[in-house]
């Protein structure tokens, strides 16, 4: 018997907020079933007031999918290896200046990867009193309101993605020793989404750094180009941190960025997990 959920939208462009579930609970395939559904068909979804460690927040996650750690041994929480800090403070409180820019250029997660992840997963532990947000592209209603030439054209192409070698990646580059452990990956510049079929336009300025037969210039221009078109208020949605937030996000149909906002000396201080299909 399918389930009903109490879904809330928070944009126009995307975004639901869910309520009257507390994610300790174990979900019943139903309820389960009809949250994947509204991801779906939000892309963004947010569940107020959770209390969860970091085992209960691996276990929702595992919903989704399978679970991987982060790249970066430092960013893992010491009681869970696939559960992440998202953090602008170490681990003896100082307050860590890249935590302010970290993520805050535009990009989709690990389309470096040999597989992509289906989801990710970020739960508030603390926020600051204002900015700190984090914002979505839905990359589904970008494609769609392309003129019919240009999704024609970006159909037709495929994408090189490498890690942090976009446009936008450039503050990270050479900034780490293990990128090169990750090799060139080939995408289509549109994506046919994995449950819904829905087009989506796959290119995103961290990641992307040409097309196949194209030259560079006009390559870096099509990314940029594209970047700015998914980047416009009709497709974005800015998500302002509650304490106790679990948003989950879909991994292929949006991109996002940190608002790069933090006040100096307010902490930030949230858990993440990232998803892949089984």
């Amino acid at each position: 018997m399918a389930t009903t959920l109490t879904v809330t939208p928070l944009s126009d462009a995307m975004g639901g907020e869910i309520a009257g579930i507390d994610l300790r609970d174990p979900l019943d395939d139903a309820t389960f079933g009809a949250i994947e559904d509204a991801l779906d068909k939000h892309m963004v979804i947010v569940f107020r007031d959770q209390d969860l460690n970091p085992a209960a927040l691996a276990t929702f996650g595992q919903r989704f999918g399978t679970l991987r750690p982060h790249a970066l041994e430092n960013y893992r929480h010491p009681e869970h290896r696939d559960v992440s800090y998202i953090r602008n403070v170490d681990d003896d409180g100082n307050f860590d200046p890249f935590g302010k820019v970290r993520a805050s250029t535009w990009h989709a997660d690990a389309t470096y990867e040999a597989d992509l992840p289906r989801a990710a997963i970020l739960h508030a532990k603390e926020i600051p009193a204002t900015g700190g947000g984090t914002i979505f592209a839905n990359m589904c209603a970008a494609f769609d309101a392309l003129p019919m030439e240009m999704q024609k054209r970006l159909s037709g192409l495929v994408a090189l993605h490498g890690y942090t070698t976009g446009p936008a990646g450039s503050y990270y580059q050479g900034k780490n020793d293990y990128a090169d452990s990750y090799p060139e990956q080939r995408r289509p510049g549109v994506l046919s989404h994995p449950r819904t079929g829905r087009p989506i336009l796959f290119v995103n300025p961290m990641h992307v750094h040409g097309f196949e037969g194209l030259e560079e210039a006009e390559a870096l221009a099509l990314v940029e180009d594209m970047a700015s078109h998914a980047e416009q208020d009709r497709f974005v949605y800015h998500h302002h941190w509650r304490v106790g937030d679990v948003l989950v996000w879909d991994e292929q149909a949006t991109m996002h960025r940190g608002a790069g906002d933090t006040p100096d000396g307010q902490r930030r201080v949230l858990l993440r997990t990232i998803v892949y299909p089984n």
